[in-house]
């Protein structure tokens, strides 16, 4: 299948290798040139309008400000190839998402949203779970793609909107999943009982889950350098408040976790990885107890 793929950030560079590994005809492009030309096996593409020509693109992209520019105002959308399916993998808002949806059924192309879970290690080993939802046969015809890059695909029907909120939440889960560890291991250390040795045993027990056991030992070795930067975690959460706002939903823990970030960017740490709330959750439990 010819494949063009926008977006060779970390996960995009671990995601293109198992794609031409299962066979597929890849043509990237990034908006540095250079990350896109260190890939080998592909066509790198002058613009994102050439991507669209392809029987189908993946998009893997920072932000809804990131989609906008490369998608939309750069006409890519609206020239391209009339039977070309469009993945959208990157995590954006809700309102994007039916903004998206309305565009590519005036441009006659198919939309489907694919975002997914996991770090750049797992899609290097095409460990990722994809959250599919789209229109049943452009989903059929990109799920060789998905099954290229995952482990595993989970389709939740045909509105796109579907996966997206799954993505968002499950993201909102994983930063809370962070606060609990921070403000756990600030009561055992007020016992002597380090974060080290009770994030051991929680992570390999109760708690054992990739999320924690990757988190978990980024707190328990205090080591924060840059893995998804807490900046994006917090572009992450705001897109919760702004879902569930459209569904008068209300998040009172995820409201503690923003105000740990908050905290963490103005102590100039926006670069590290976003474990590092769990930091300011510890120091917050220390201060108000003193």
């Amino acid at each position: 299948m010819d494949v063009g793929f926008i977006g060779i950030g970390s996960m995009g560079a671990a995601m293109v290798p198992n794609l031409i590994k299962a066979g597929h005809r890849v043509k990237v492009w990034n908006r540095r040139a250079a990350a896109a030309e260190a890939l080998q096996g592909v066509t790198v593409l002058a613009s994102p309008v050439a991507a669209f020509q392809n029987d189908v693109v993946m998009t893997m992209l920072a932000d809804d400000k990131a989609v906008r520019s490369v998608i939309l105002d750069s006409g890519a959308l609206t020239s391209a190839r009339k039977d070309c399916v469009h993945v959208m993998m990157a995590t954006i808002s809700v309102a994007l998402v039916e903004e998206l949806q309305e565009l590519h059924g005036k441009a006659g192309i198919a939309y489907v949203a694919a975002p997914v879970f996991g770090v750049p290690a797992a899609a290097a080993q095409a460990q990722l779970n994809v959250v599919v939802a789209g229109d049943p046969a452009a989903v059929a015809k990109v799920q060789p793609l998905l099954d290229a890059i995952g482990r595993k695909s989970w389709h939740l029907g045909s509105d796109p909107k579907r996966a997206n909120v799954a993505k968002i939440a499950g993201n909102m889960m994983i930063t809370l999943a962070i606060e609990a560890m921070g403000e756990a291991s600030a009561l055992t250390e007020s016992y002597g009982v380090k974060a080290a040795e009770f994030l051991d045993i929680m992570t390999n027990t109760l708690f054992a889950s990739p999320s924690y056991q990757r988190y978990g030992g980024f707190i328990a070795r205090e080591t924060y350098d840059p893995g998804f930067k807490l900046t994006l975690g917090l572009k992450d959460v705001n897109l919760a408040f702004e879902t569930a706002q459209a569904t008068r939903i209300a998040l009172p823990s995820a409201e503690i976790v923003r105000k740990h970030m908050l905290l963490a960017i103005e102590r100039g740490w926006g670069d590290k990885d976003w474990s590092i709330t769990a930091k300011v959750a510890q120091e917050e439990a220390k201060r108000s107890s003193g």
